[in-house]
């Protein structure tokens, strides 16, 4: 066999061994302390929850940006990357927050699966409701977490229906509760029919330790609550709701497991269905609706930027999900918008806030990109031959506001910090291109204006006054249709940062109008970036 063969073969079978996924939530439903149990039962921490922070306090892994530690919640999107049961995990953790769901959604464009947490107090919420939506038009694999069942909550047979009827995906019970809501025993694994029983452990520091018991032995020791839980499992078995592997993978059912992260109660089941159930990396298709082939020479694409990650240094990290070839540190790529080379001297796997030097890189790897300046979400780096992946989609702003600094003499710095957010993906920034030199901020949910003011201020020395703008929707548009608009009241034409062109509207009834009575005019729904004006 040549080399050159079995280096295919290599790509091929590193490949098998990734796992690429997100877990998306609700806000308050478990899924950073669920990320963060998985730390712990693959090994990649000590002690659940926590790393030492040199102060000689704790923070969370995942959540290392200091506003999310000062507010409690998750802000900004995290890679995780571990081994388990001799796998490659690449965990995506994402914000819960619908205010950064255009976040959420670039993670989800790089990942091969996901995780839905649900609360099971609270079932299907509708702040979040799109981010499952867009799980299920992708054909997106979701496996699904019923969680906190260790607190009083819903009926879970009620939460299927929910569950099928919201989201349209088909709930498949993996595992099934023993016990009620508040009082949980444990599962039954209907694999085997077997009951497992946990066991809590000192603040679900350490894994909680499982016994597998049989069938007989957990009838005579848990009683009513055994019989109710084989009651509504033989009803799961009469309608069918089993686990079907193939509509899985097709996003058409999900497979479900119920527990509790923060005692640590089926977590290591969820974990384990990762590494079985979800698929590995496969061939991605190209812009064209080509499958990229596994072998094929490297190819990736850059789905997250975010600068400050290590304070001291003041560096930024572009995030590549690779998609086919291998990746070799110091390799020299090509970018694909611009067309010029690209050096890979600093790379690196990435592990919430800390790094460090990755030489090696398989399809379904995320690599970190060390201070890629000229990089941007969605652009695409190839070796040996041009390829281009589809534009990852963007939500349409429903928020506007003009941005000043609140010291004129800290003007470079505010536009430093602004051009840096914004290739972040942390707002959008659009600029007036008659000369109006104030820019205006448009985003999805109010909270991103918080996280432009405080990282503007704490990250870049230039605090920041915003002024609500009266804009109420936005359109994409030409420059014909633009020359039209100045000479309506109440709309206002601005360019995005790759060139296009976005009507803004004060009311939307005076959008439909328009499109009514000028039906030549471009005004398209924002959808996604990198169209041309």
């Amino acid at each position: 066999m040549s080399l050159a063969v079995a280096a295919d073969v290599g790509v091929e079978a590193e490949a098998a061994r990734r796992r690429t996924f997100a877990i998306i939530s609700h806000p308050d439903a478990g899924k950073t302390t669920l990320t963060e149990k998985f730390l712990l039962y693959a090994g990649a921490v000590a002690e659940a929850g926590a790393v030492k922070a040199r102060a000689g306090r704790r923070r969370a892994t995942s959540d290392w940006m200091a506003l999310e530690q000062q507010r409690g919640i998750s802000i900004t999107s995290t890679v995780l990357q571990f081994t388990y049961r001799g796998h490659v995990v690449n965990l995506l953790d994402t914000p819960g927050h619908r205010d950064f769901s255009e976040d959420t959604y670039r993670v989800l464009a790089a990942a091969d699966a996901a995780i839905m947490v649900l609360d099971v107090a609270k079932g299907v919420e509708a702040q979040t409701l799109k981010l499952f939506e867009v799980c299920r038009a992708r054909s997106l694999p979701v496996l699904t977490f019923l969680n906190k069942y260790d607190r009083p909550g819903r009926d879970p047979l009620g939460l299927l229906d929910e569950i099928e009827a919201r989201i349209g995906l088909r709930p498949t019970p993996v595992t099934w509760p023993v016990g009620i809501p508040g009082n949980f025993r444990g599962v039954i694994d209907r694999r085997d029919g077997s009951f497992v029983r946990y066991m809590r452990t000192a603040h679900g520091a350490s894994s909680a330790p499982e016994e597998r018991v049989d069938a007989e032995r957990a009838a005579a020791e848990e009683g009513d609550a055994w019989h109710q839980a084989r009651e509504a499992t033989a009803l799961l078995d009469e309608v069918g709701a089993g686990l079907d592997v193939a509509s899985f993978l097709a996003g058409s059912s999900s497979p479900l497991f119920v527990g509790s992260a923060l005692t640590n109660f089926g977590v290591r089941h969820v974990l384990d269905a990762v590494v079985d159930l979800a698929p590995p990396a496969t061939a991605r298709l190209d812009d064209s609706d080509l499958p990229r082939p596994l072998d094929a020479p490297f190819a990736g694409f850059v789905f997250k930027i975010q600068a400050n990650m290590d304070p001291a240094h003041r560096d930024h990290v572009a995030f590549v999900r690779v998609c086919s070839g291998r990746f070799t540190r110091g390799m020299i790529l090509v970018h694909g918008p611009s067309g010029r080379p690209f050096s890979t001297k600093y790379a690196a796997s990435v592990f919430g806030a800390e790094r460090d030097t990755i030489d090696v890189a398989y399809p379904g790897d995320v690599v970190g990109l060390v201070n890629a300046s000229g990089l941007r979400i969605g652009d695409t780096l190839y070796g040996a031959e041009p390829v281009a992946f589809p534009p990852i989609a963007t939500f349409a702003p429903e928020l506007f506001a003009s941005a000043r600094p609140r010291d004129t003499g800290r003007h470079k710095q505010f536009t430093k910090g602004i051009t840096q957010l914004e290739r972040e993906g942390v707002v959008q920034v659009l600029h007036d291109p008659d000369g109006d030199p104030v820019p205006v901020l448009a985003a999805v949910g109010a909270m991103q204006f918080e996280v432009f003011s405080h990282r503007l201020a704490h990250e870049f020395g230039a605090e920041v006054d915003l002024a609500p703008a009266p804009y109420k929707v936005a359109r994409r548009t030409d420059r014909r249709t633009t020359e039209h608009l100045r000479e309506v009241r109440g709309t206002r034409v601005l360019a995005r940062a790759d060139g296009t062109l976005l009507a803004l509207f004060d009311s939307p009834y005076q959008l439909q109008r328009l499109e009514q009575e000028h039906p030549d005019w471009r005004l398209d729904p924002v959808v996604s970036a990198g169209d041309p004006a």
